[in-house]
């Protein structure tokens, strides 16, 4: 137990703990873009996906509180690395160069994370905490993409996405000792992919939505 506790507790742990979580929210981000890409099946499509969800009954909540408890534990650690690299670190160099691999991903993943933590009490506020008594999450979803505002927000939201999966990606893959010169690249070029893929993937919804009404 001391073990578990020291490791946690200690920097290593908590990056080991981010890149678990990471590949988790990795795997739901991919799972949620396959059951939105049914919206362009039509109404009945995307309504028939969702119905599905809420039959799942007590093992969808146990889902989402599961979901909810990985969403903490990698902002509260990821929140503490920043604040340790901070005080580690207390004066910025006065010249921020890009050598060494630095990316514009590793460059803002503190603050696109604060982005996407925003983004989705947002995104939770308009789809999951709404009434939706006598309508239906098509209905819900076509109305709030009818709205330019929104449809921007939900696009800027997805660039801020790609941006922090094309690093945490392979930083998760790096922490977890997968780092080896031979395979670095080809993981690199797949975790850009899957930025993108997603990026694209959601962005693209809500322009969609838009089209139709």
């Amino acid at each position: 137990m001391n073990w578990i506790t020291g490791t946690l507790g200690s920097s290593i742990g908590k990056k080991l703990m981010m890149a678990v979580t990471g590949f988790s929210f990795c795997g739901f981000l991919a799972a949620h873009l396959a059951g939105n890409l049914t919206i362009y099946g039509g109404k009945d499509a995307f309504n028939g996906y969702a119905e599905h969800l809420h039959a799942l009954g007590p093992l969808l909540t146990v889902a989402e509180l599961g979901l909810l408890t990985l969403f903490l534990i990698h902002v509260i650690t990821g929140l503490i690395l920043f604040l340790q690299n901070l005080k580690a670190r207390p004066v910025r160099y006065a010249v921020n160069k890009t050598a060494g691999g630095r990316t514009l991903g590793s460059a803002t993943m503190p603050y696109t994370g604060v982005l996407i933590l925003a983004f989705i009490v947002f995104h939770l506020l308009n789809f999951h905490f709404v009434d939706k008594t006598d309508t239906t999450i098509f209905n819900i979803v076509s109305e709030a993409f009818s709205n330019t505002g929104c449809v921007v927000i939900y696009i800027l939201a997805m660039v801020v996405a790609a941006i922090h999966v094309s690093h945490g990606f392979w930083s998760a893959f790096q922490t977890v000792g997968a780092n080896h010169p031979k395979y670095m690249p080809a993981i690199r070029a797949v975790g850009i992919a899957f930025a993108v893929a997603i990026g694209i993937g959601f962005g693209f919804l809500p322009i969609y939505i838009f089209l139709l009404a």
